[in-house]
């Protein structure tokens, strides 16, 4: 049996006792959270959330991409979300390549070359890379100026949370 055929028995099991179907839509903290879709993340649980809470828009590093870009805008238009939190964490895998290496091994193990994805959005400083997607959303010209963009880093060894800012970082409970 597969991985797939498993979750696909979970959920019956979940379906079974299933009572969030008339949720509304948009999200009700009004929040949009950006991160990595490390599996050691559990956002809600990190961040002490239940259904409907919020929207989360996963990807490889928690990056800033069009893609992302996309659904901040959307979330915020269309659904109301006030603030954007972005979360990168420790020990990610994204600080283990460059982006060029990469491209050559995929060129190499599968034999052909592709235009897409262009980027993998490798890093090497962690605070830095931080601090590069909270200013690509505050210089974003539809990412209004009123939205609250905040950054933080999740310890993975600790489960708190650290805010990075422009020149330091505080500590921040999770």
């Amino acid at each position: 049996m597969s991985v797939i055929d498993d979750i696909l028995k979970a959920n019956e099991e979940y379906a079974r006792s299933f009572k969030s179907g008339n949720l509304p839509s948009p999200p009700s903290r009004k929040l949009a959270v950006v991160t990595c879709m490390d599996a050691r993340l559990v956002v809600s649980r990190i961040l002490g959330l239940k259904e409907g809470d919020v929207h989360i828009i996963r990807n490889a590093g928690g990056i800033v991409d069009d893609d992302a870009l996309r659904s901040l805008i959307i979330s915020h238009y269309l659904l109301g979300t006030q603030e954007i939190m972005l979360i990168h964490h420790t020990d990610c895998g994204m600080m283990t390549f460059k982006d060029d290496e990469l491209h050559a091994r995929l060129r190499k193990e599968t034999g052909t070359a592709t235009v897409s994805p262009a980027r993998f959005y490798s890093f090497s400083d962690l605070e830095a890379d931080v601090r590069d997607q909270v200013a690509k959303l505050r210089s974003h010209p539809w990412i209004p100026k009123s939205i609250s963009v905040r950054g933080f880093i999740f310890d993975v060894k600790t489960g708190r949370l650290r805010e990075v800012t422009a020149g330091k970082t505080g500590e921040v409970s999770a």
